[in-house]
């Protein structure tokens, strides 16, 4: 945990040292921007990954072409800039996301948030924090986190959503809870609150990728929670659908909510 998350505040510094207003900012395949910044934190990562652990492979979004899936055993899953959108319209909810995958399964994720001067992580069974980040890159605090139980009948959910990729069955799921407050976040972030209590749900019903969803499954699940697909399975991670989709996720704070639909 420590050597990850010395990391992930690292590859943090390397995306702010890029100076926004005249970075250079291309597209991919997808339509997707990708900027020096997301590029930095890459390295970073990768060089510390390859040295810290030579055995484990690891998958980022930004090396796709050199993936060989499916994966089987142990696996890190990468995104070095979450929130590419976010970062680039000059707001600070992106992040940078690092999760080792063990069997299919999110075992150990880390979170940073670089420009928040926070990271949350957690590793399954073992429970989740929330470090508070000085400008020097130290650590100032760390505090226990936990998910909080569903709300009582009357009280409104809160759902975190996305604030750049909305959808109509996400929309249609929260509807069909009366009264939910919406908190748009950007990038993994949503995940977090919802870990460390400030939401009660995040689903997404819409594809996204792998390397978007298994550090924050894992801190969710660490903390209390519980993350399924839209019937209420498992999510499976390591590349056994085509260019390592999701097809959908909700992240329930409450694992009994979940039960209840």
């Amino acid at each position: 945990m420590e050597p990850l998350t010395e990391l992930a505040i690292r590859a943090g510094a390397a995306i702010l040292a890029v100076n926004r207003s005249v970075m250079t900012i291309d597209g991919k395949a997808d339509g997707s921007p990708v900027t020096e910044a997301d590029l930095a934190a890459d390295r970073v990562i990768a060089e510390g990954l390859a040295r810290l652990f030579p055995g484990i492979p690891s998958l980022s979004e930004e090396r796709l072409h050199l993936a060989c899936p499916p994966y089987a055993g142990s696996l890190f899953l990468i995104d070095p800039l979450d929130g590419t959108k976010e970062f680039v319209a000059g707001r600070n909810e992106f992040t940078v996301n690092i999760a080792l995958v063990v069997n299919g399964a999110p075992l150990l994720g880390v979170v940073g948030a670089p420009a928040l001067g926070l990271i949350w992580r957690g590793l399954v069974g073992r429970g989740a924090e929330r470090l508070d980040v000085r400008p020097d890159q130290s650590i100032r605090q760390v505090t226990p986190i936990r998910t909080r139980a569903a709300r009582g009948k009357g009280a409104p959910w809160i759902a975190a959503v996305s604030r750049s990729h909305g959808d109509s069955r996400t929309e249609a799921f929260i509807d069909a809870r009366p009264g939910a407050v919406r908190a748009e976040l950007g990038s993994a972030v949503k995940f977090c609150r919802v870990a460390e209590g400030g939401a009660d749900i995040y689903p997404r019903l819409a594809p996204t990728c792998e390397w978007d969803v298994a550090a924050g499954h894992a801190v969710v699940v660490a903390a209390g929670g519980i993350v399924t697909d839209g019937h209420g399975a498992p999510v499976h991670f390591g590349g056994n659908r085509e260019d390592f989709i999701v097809p959908e996720f909700i992240a329930w704070g409450d694992p009994g909510a979940a039960s209840r639909g």
